[in-house]
């Protein structure tokens, strides 16, 4: 008689900074438990048609919970809330590490054990640490942010990744309702924009997945708009394991990338070196039913 039983396991190194393995385990002849670890795949689907966001349920259900991300932001439908704090960040360049292709996006990397760059106010209580950023993008400019507004869609979603630390650790508050603050900021093109060029050009150095390699002295500060008016709500996790310990603090404005700077972060690849080319867009999850969760606006 087999058992079929999936666990999962949190790492800090991918989107979000979680690393997703599932640990699946059946009885042998003799009784004992034997247990099969793989990588799940996240975005394959887009290359194999194997896997994608429809099918997480099997693994997680928690992808079919209460407060998962995104959603679709109605404005018309979210409640002024004049107790909410303009937003305070603090980023220093200096705790800038590395940029690294994770085979479903890129991310930035930033040393998290001081309160150098942290987030603060707004819709929290206490000091979150910047963790990483990220971006999900569409095969056109027509798609590929995950939040939408009344049902628009933005080319491209940048989301910077901080961690509550009531909590020893990234690791530890990733799993805790109040754990997580994702700032969301949507790309709208237009205008080239130059605070995003120095991340386009170590783009050749992070084609494949897996490569990554140092990047110094970065002021993400510089990729926010100027209006730091926001949305809030509770949420999740876009990618696998889909916890539900997000604070989501998504801005109202977004901020412009030209055509060309859209097409360059089509150049980097879901594939590995050696593997059959495949280029990396379309790595949003879209959104997810609201289910009576409040959202406050920071404005009215």
């Amino acid at each position: 008689m087999n058992e079929n039983v999936v666990h999962s396991r949190v790492t800090a190194d991918t989107c979000l900074s979680v690393r997703i393995f599932t640990h699946h385990h059946q009885m042998n002849k003799r009784g004992n438990k034997v247990y099969l670890t793989t990588h799940v795949p996240i975005y394959e689907y887009l290359c194999h048609f194997s896997s994608g966001p429809a099918k997480w349920v099997a693994n997680f259900p928690i992808a079919d919970g209460p407060r998962q991300s995104p959603i679709d932001i109605v404005p018309g439908e979210a409640s002024y809330d004049a107790g909410l704090k303009p937003l305070s960040i603090k980023y220093d360049p200096s705790t800038c590490l590395d940029i690294l292709n994770n085979g479903h996006s890129f991310q930035v990397t930033f040393v998290d054990d001081n309160d150098s760059s942290t987030l603060t106010d707004g819709p929290i209580s206490g000091t979150y640490r910047l963790k990483q950023f990220h971006f999900h993008w569409g095969a056109a400019d027509d798609r590929g942010s995950e939040h939408t507004v009344a049902g628009t869609k933005y080319a491209a979603e940048l989301h910077l990744v901080h961690w509550n630390t009531a909590y020893p650790s990234f690791g530890e508050a990733a799993s805790k309702p109040d754990g997580l603050a994702v700032v969301g900021v949507f790309l709208q093109v237009g205008a080239e924009n130059a605070s995003l060029q120095r991340l386009l050009d170590a783009f050749d150095s992070i084609k494949t997945k897996g490569s990554q390699t140092s990047f110094a002295n970065f002021d993400p500060s510089t990729m926010l708009p100027g209006c730091l008016d926001y949305w809030t709500y509770d949420g999740s996790l876009t990618t696998p394991p889909l916890l539900e310990s997000v604070t989501w603090i998504v801005c109202k404005e977004p901020v412009s990338v030209s055509p060309e700077q859209m097409a360059k972060f089509r150049s980097l690849l879901f594939s590995a070196d050696g593997e059959a080319e495949c280029c990396m867009m379309d790595n949003y999850r879209p959104p997810q039913p609201l289910k009576g969760r409040p959202v406050r606006a920071s404005f009215q």
